[in-house]
């Protein structure tokens, strides 16, 4: 079970993307709708759901929910991310690059909406290959998911952190 240190009032959920899907049936066409969300702390803590309904507010509930029990840590260092990572998902890759203080969030619509409710101020990101909101937000996820403090990674290492810092 995934357990988070934050409550539930201090998440900001922001609705990356809704989509309208249609069956076609003898009668005629049956829609449905799915949505993309994303969920954060802004201090760290972010996960992104797929929600699929009826209708839109019943799908992006789902996602909620969904993103809520996805929720991963992601280290930050001075506002931003500690190194450069690319994440991939599908066709889609995210190239995420640290970035100086004041430099802002340099990010495209479904990479802004992960990178803001995450509480990561500067970064810059770039889009390579597919630039659908799944795989963009997914390939994001992943990136953020590749990033480990620099006390873990001295830890690993076996050296002091002022060594790694130099």
């Amino acid at each position: 079970m995934f357990e988070t240190e934050t409550s539930e009032a201090q998440l900001v959920d922001k609705v990356v993307s809704i989509n309208r899907v249609a069956k076609v049936v003898k009668g005629g066409r049956r829609f449905r709708f799915s949505a993309i969300v994303v969920v954060g702390d802004g201090q760290g803590w972010v996960g992104a759901g797929l929600g699929k309904a009826q209708e839109v507010p019943e799908a992006i509930r789902k996602a909620m929910e969904q993103a809520k029990k996805e929720m991963i840590k992601v280290p930050l260092l001075n506002n931003t991310i500690p190194y450069q990572v690319v994440g991939q998902f599908g066709s889609g890759r995210v190239l995420l690059r640290p970035a100086a203080e004041g430099t802002g969030v340099i990010a495209g619509g479904p990479v802004r909406a992960v990178v803001e409710v995450a509480g990561i101020k500067n970064v810059l990101t770039k889009c390579l290959g597919s630039h659908n909101p799944h795989n963009a937000v997914k390939a994001t996820m992943e990136a953020l998911k590749q990033l480990s403090a620099p006390e873990e990674v001295a830890e690993r290492r076996n050296r002091p952190l002022a060594e790694l810092m130099a």
